[in-house]
């Protein structure tokens, strides 16, 4: 029974890349890491799984403890499915300007979801910056009431560290090291640098670009516009604490228009199913047909499904 997982958590990471055969520009190649074959459906399990068994060995954390974390979904997730499994109550703070899909998600997964208002004009479905701010005030909060144990995976230099020794040495392997530039929006900023460091470690020739709405042009040193975008999960114009500029070999920004384009096109055109950062992660990777060699390899990642975004406009 060699081929058996003794639990869902073994099955987190080693996720497929796919060619972008029909929508790649006539000059390059893209591919795609799907990670939403991971069981909870996005690119965070990896981190999630990578925060608690670390906490565990440190003695941070035992079964039955109370688990705490700022969400916009897809981190709540994994942490979520991590917990089910290890045995915490875990609690998810999101934002209710997040799309439904996520927080009924994290409910049938066992997660408590405190859901915080928006700031005064707030859209749903366009989570800010001071939404963030606001769910971060009210997470703080709880974990002073609770004594709970946060990850924190905007501070938690473990956020890169998962990407770099999975994520990135994944992508090495399954191209054989034929890639030349690589493309990822900004969230926590763990997938950027945990993979970019990784990539760069192998071949410091291997161009990386990070994802940034054309609003909030944060790391890019651009003028902020607004952080009310659809581009769920990033674009919160801040710095990581393990942030590392070295990494980056120059900025793209997208649109919401561009990246709900690419993930409609995706969709339709190659059967790949994924989100709004997703889409961005595409339409960035598009932009380098003018600024890469002709027949250059370009790999992204697409973080996570679509049927996350069903009751958004993401899809019509």
């Amino acid at each position: 029974m060699g081929e058996v997982k003794e639990n869902i958590l073994q099955t987190i990471g080693n996720t497929p890349i796919v060619r972008l055969g029909k929508i790649s520009p006539a000059d390059i190649s893209i591919y795609a890491k799907i990670e939403y074959y991971s069981p909870g459906l996005s690119i965070k399990d990896r981190v999630a799984l990578r925060f608690i068994e670390r906490a565990e060995n440190e003695g941070k954390i035992k079964p039955g403890d109370v688990i705490l974390e700022r969400t916009s979904g897809n981190m709540g997730t994994g942490l979520a499915v991590v917990c089910a499994v290890k045995g915490y109550r875990f609690i998810a703070v999101m934002s209710e300007g997040n799309s439904v899909e996520r927080r009924r998600m994290l409910e049938s997964l066992g997660a408590e979801v405190v859901i915080v208002p928006q700031a005064p004009g707030g859209i749903p479905g366009l989570v800010s910056a001071e939404d963030l701010a606001l769910v971060e005030e009210k997470t703080n909060e709880l974990g002073d009431k609770l004594g709970a144990y946060r990850p924190d995976q905007f501070n938690n230099p473990d956020n890169a560290i998962a990407h770099e020794i999975t994520t990135g040495e994944e992508i090495w392997n399954q191209t054989d090291g034929r890639i030349d530039a690589f493309v990822a929006y900004v969230g926590s900023g763990g997938t950027f640098t945990g993979i970019a460091r990784a990539l760069k470690n192998h071949s410091p020739a291997i161009k990386c670009y990070p994802v940034e709405p054309v609003s909030a042009q944060y790391l890019a040193g651009k003028e902020i516009v607004s952080t009310r975008h659809k581009i769920q999960g990033g674009g919160y114009t801040f710095k990581p604490p393990f942030w590392d500029d070295s990494l980056t070999d120059g900025f793209l920004a997208i649109s919401d228009d561009e990246a709900i384009q690419a993930a409609r096109r995706l969709a339709r055109e190659e059967g790949i199913f994924t989100g709004f950062s997703g889409g961005a992660n595409v339409a960035g990777a598009m932009k380098l047909k003018n600024v890469l060699k002709p027949g250059s390899i370009v790999v992204t990642v697409l973080p996570d499904s679509g049927l996350k975004y069903l009751s958004t406009d993401l899809f019509p």
